[in-house]
């Protein structure tokens, strides 16, 4: 079962042990490589520093709130030298640009991912001219995803014309 991106913004993080809210996880930690939903930052009552939490520590995903078995599931960065190289990057999915070798599509309006915690397809929106010929929306399949880079998302070539089926490029010069 696919989700949207939204349960994962802004999200209580529920202590079982507690029995109540322990922090709040703002924001998705996202593998630029495979694409792989590694964790959360979270902010915890009024500090400054965010802590992390690993999807690995989650004990259930709610549709609205993210269940621990205790405080001991959020970490410092510090602590978290496996993970740190992924952390530094600070990759952002959202707004992202999508593009083909040949054009421009949009930006990553949202995203859904599976169970596994990976993205499984990215909605973007398109640019006002393409909204006007064609869909609001373009949705990508992670299989059509060919290089994620700092600057844009490269996916697979594909003509697509309003009312008609998607025609890859080798199809066409074949």
């Amino acid at each position: 079962m696919l989700r949207l991106s939204a349960s994962l913004f802004n999200q209580p993080v529920v202590s079982l042990r507690v029995g109540g809210k322990i922090a709040t996880a703002t924001e998705p930690i996202i593998n630029p490589h495979n694409l792989k939903i590694i964790g959360w930052w979270c902010r915890v009552g009024g500090e400054e520093e965010l802590q992390v939490l690993l999807a690995d520590d989650v004990r259930d995903l709610l549709i609205d709130a993210i269940t621990v078995n205790n405080e001991e599931a959020l970490s410092s960065v510090e602590d978290l030298v496996r993970h740190r190289e992924i952390i530094d990057l600070d990759f952002k999915l959202m707004g992202k640009l999508v593009r083909t070798k040949r054009t421009k599509i949009g930006h990553v309006e949202d995203f859904s991912y599976n169970e596994g915690m990976f993205v499984q397809k990215l909605y973007v929106g398109k640019s006002l001219v393409k909204v006007l010929t064609n869909n609001a929306t373009a949705i990508i399949d992670r299989t059509q995803i060919i290089e994620v880079t700092d600057n844009y998302i490269l996916v697979q070539d594909t003509d697509i014309k309003a009312g008609a089926e998607e025609v890859s490029a080798a199809a066409v010069t074949a």
